[in-house]
């Protein structure tokens, strides 16, 4: 078993029947899953003595139900990255990662900074340096927020159509708490918005285009796991979301504020 695997398992442990035994293993209301078929396990694995650990096979698939406690963080972040549903199920119900929020507000920082740096590429002004720098300051706060009401918009549209569509997902009520971290987790990817615009060249607009398919493909595959449901609806609900987005994006538009919306980037750009 790898040192990363053996580290994340030896974390609290305490004896269940003479076997050891994670503390929330034996708690009934904390419940993992099962990366292969979703099922509901109260363990990941056995601890035995002597350090004899053995993972905990999955009643209903006959597979071990979380393979990834024995991988190197490295190895299930190539998965995330590829977007594998066992990955994806491994870092959502079977860890305990409390970054959504900061990981919010970075990804909003980045995607206003890339606004920002497209309305400071169009706008040619002669006023005062002191004017200026006042003036760019209050545009990147005046970014942030408009990129903030559009991602609440299109989390919006996604409950929405969730919730609606709530008989036909699940026989229980969706769990819209760990969708929104979900989400949250799945838009990474921005990230990758700054040093596309840092290292700007030729290719620029494509890479923002091939960023933004990679969000949405993300997001599309939180949304699967996390209510385990078809591809259509999992599609269908991030469509619902992209329509109030860009129905936010035409309010700002018509108000006449540059908004500096995806759309907008990527027909401006002309290298």
């Amino acid at each position: 078993m790898g040192n990363g695997g053996r580290s994340g398992l030896q974390q609290g442990k305490g004896k269940v029947d003479g076997v050891a035994a994670t503390p929330t293993a034996a708690s009934a209301s904390c419940q993992y899953r099962c990366i292969e078929c979703n099922q509901e396990a109260k363990e990941l694995y056995r601890d035995y003595n002597h350090g004899v650990l053995k993972i905990t096979i999955c009643k209903s698939c006959q597979k071990p139900v979380d393979k990834y406690i024995e991988y190197d963080p490295v190895i299930i972040l190539i998965n995330a990255i590829l977007c594998k549903a066992q990955a994806y199920r491994h870092i959502l119900f079977n860890t305990q990662i409390n970054i959504h929020g900061k990981l919010c507000i970075f990804c909003l920082l980045c995607e206003a900074y890339l606004r920002w740096w497209q309305l400071q590429d169009s706008n040619q002004n002669t006023a005062p340096d002191d004017l200026i720098r006042y003036a760019k300051e209050w545009d990147f706060y005046r970014m942030f927020a408009i990129a903030a009401l559009e991602q609440t918009a299109y989390f919006i549209g996604i409950f929405t159509f969730l919730w609606v569509e709530r008989p036909m997902t699940a026989k229980k009520k969706p769990n819209f708490i760990l969708l929104l971290k979900a989400l949250l987790l799945s838009s990474y990817g921005k990230l990758l918005l700054i040093p596309a615009v840092i290292w700007e060249h030729d290719y620029t607009p494509l890479c923002l285009k091939l960023i933004k398919v990679f969000v949405l493909t993300s997001n599309f595959q939180a949304i699967r796991v996390t209510l385990n449901i078809n591809r259509k609806l999992s599609f269908l609900a991030m469509v619902s979301g992209l329509l109030l987005e860009s129905i936010m994006v035409y309010f700002f538009q018509s108000m006449e504020w540059d908004v500096g919306s995806d759309c907008a980037i990527y027909k401006s750009q002309d290298f």
